[in-house]
């Protein structure tokens, strides 16, 4: 670590050095796709030598930093006030080095870790200091389906803030979970690092597959090996969580087993089994047999989903949106007329229909 070049550069930027500092040299970051440091620390990177260095720094400090974000260039007793989408790398050599200021306040994980062990700790928020794993488990599924809903939405800024929702409980629980002496933050992304590292030999190590169903096949190879280690007597479906919404554990279901061959060699004996359903509903003499008729003949349908590469939970979500906007429509249109809905004929409300469909298009 390079202590006197670091205060030489601040005497040159005419800065006092700050109190916390992220010293690194500029080849620590050859192969990165983000700053390997939190962003709300500021960084300085010694020894950019080079254009390509200086053009791969900017890509990386780009995945974190806004473009307009100030850096400084320093070489010897020159400076140069930059911004991080106009760094050129012109004119860099062995000893120039890059200032990197912070992030504002709470723009890193730690940061986030630390206001959140605040919430619970004794001059905390009584009601965050009086939450367990099982009062949190409604709030976990309440914001998992509010970004599920945001993606839905296609809104960025909705997305963000209900990630931002969604990071809280996993953090809060790991917290609560640090407490009761059981796990740590640090220990669940360890552990998700690892599994990553673990079931990606393709990136991280030697294997060559050579398209996604060979990576899908290899993975469920993995994780029937990891089973086999944990000796719990757990199958194949057995991760799949139960309380996942049906359509989304059907496809699931589907999905795993196809990975260890169990399905139709071709797409036409997925479709011959949907017409086989089909009439089987329509064979059904009481409501039990046509509630599992119907059951299989949905699960028969997710199956054509998954051949053809298409989410069934999504699609029917999709399709929700649509008839309740487009009956939302026929709605308006009465109270257009001062009518009551339910007073209108049949056709009327097809009418309707019809012209939000054509709006849509």
């Amino acid at each position: 670590m390079d202590l006197p070049l670091a205060a030489q550069v601040f005497d040159v930027l005419r800065i006092a050095p700050p109190s916390k500092l992220m010293l690194l040299e500029a080849r620590a970051l050859a192969s990165a796709h983000v700053p390997p440091y939190p962003p709300d620390v500021p960084a300085l990177l010694t020894n950019v030598d080079s254009r390509e260095l200086a053009l791969h720094l900017k890509d990386v400090l780009l995945t974190t930093y806004p473009k307009e974000h100030v850096v400084f260039v320093v070489e010897g007793e020159k400076k140069k006030e930059e911004k991080v989408e106009t760094i050129s790398g012109d004119d860099f050599s062995e000893n120039t080095c890059l200032y990197v200021p912070a992030l504002g306040e709470g723009t890193s994980f730690e940061a986030f870790a630390e206001i959140v062990a605040h919430l619970r700790a004794p001059n905390g928020c009584p009601w965050d200091r009086e939450q367990t794993h099982e009062t949190l488990r409604k709030h976990l599924l309440e914001e998992s389906y509010e970004a599920i809903s945001a993606i839905d939405s296609g809104d960025f800024l909705d997305m963000c803030e209900e990630f931002g929702d969604l990071l809280l409980q996993v953090v809060l629980q790991s917290q609560i979970a640090n407490e009761e002496g059981q796990f740590n933050i640090n220990q669940v992304v360890q552990g998700i690092y690892s599994k990553i590292v673990r079931r990606h030999p393709h990136v991280f190590g030697d294997l060559e597959l050579e398209d996604v169903d060979g990576v899908l096949a290899n993975w469920e190879k993995l994780k029937e090996k990891e089973r086999g280690r944990k000796k719990d007597g757990k199958g194949l479906l057995d991760g799949v969580p139960l309380a996942l919404p049906a359509l989304s554990q059907a496809q699931e279901y589907q999905d795993r087993a196809a990975r260890v061959g169990f399905d139709w060699p071709e797409i036409e004996g997925v479709l011959e089994k949907i017409a086989e359903e089909i009439e089987e509903v329509k064979r059904a003499t009481d409501e039990k047999e046509l509630a599992d008729e119907i059951g299989d003949l949905l699960f028969a349908l997710v199956n054509l989903a998954r051949w053809k590469k298409v989410d069934a939970e999504s699609a029917l979500r999709g399709t929700n949106m649509k008839f309740k906007k487009r009956f939302g429509y026929v709605e308006q249109g009465a109270r257009k007329q001062g009518r009551e809905l339910s007073a209108l004929p049949l056709d009327e409300m097809e009418s309707f229909w019809q012209e939000a469909k054509k709006k849509e298009s």
